[in-house]
């Protein structure tokens, strides 16, 4: 494949109503379980290897382990959808939930300073969450 036209799926943005109801149920799944600071960041401009970003914060190893689970039942109870991988979950310091064209960050907020995925993904849109 030529360099060219990899750049231009990469640039093309994807259609995603799926990805989107994901990523939207994960965030809501994230706030019914008392996630802060929840961001959905639409990343279909920017690269290829997935269509949107859901991160949470949480106060303790307890809530990111529920969260987590709760994520995983919504989705597949909801949308039939079943969890790719997940790393960190023994740490629990972040959780990545890997849905395919949805991935999952659930941090601690140092972790999530720390690594400060909105930053290094400055020019993702961020899509806005519905208020219940």
């Amino acid at each position: 494949m030529s360099e060219s036209r990899v750049h231009c799926e990469a640039a093309a943005p994807r259609q995603s109503n799926a990805g989107l109801q994901r990523a939207m149920l994960a965030a809501q799944t994230a706030e019914d379980n008392r996630g802060a600071n929840i961001v959905v960041l639409d990343m279909r401009e920017l690269t290829s290897m997935f269509d949107y970003f859901v991160l949470a914060s949480g106060t303790s190893r307890r809530q990111l382990h529920a969260m987590s689970e709760e994520i995983d039942h919504a989705l597949e109870d909801q949308l039939g959808d079943r969890r790719l991988g997940i790393e960190g979950y023994e740490e629990s310091r972040w959780i990545l939930l890997d849905y395919g064209d949805v991935v999952v960050h659930l941090f601690e907020p140092e972790m999530r300073d720390y690594y400060a995925l909105e930053e290094l993904w400055g020019h993702a849109k961020r899509v806005p969450l519905k208020p219940r």
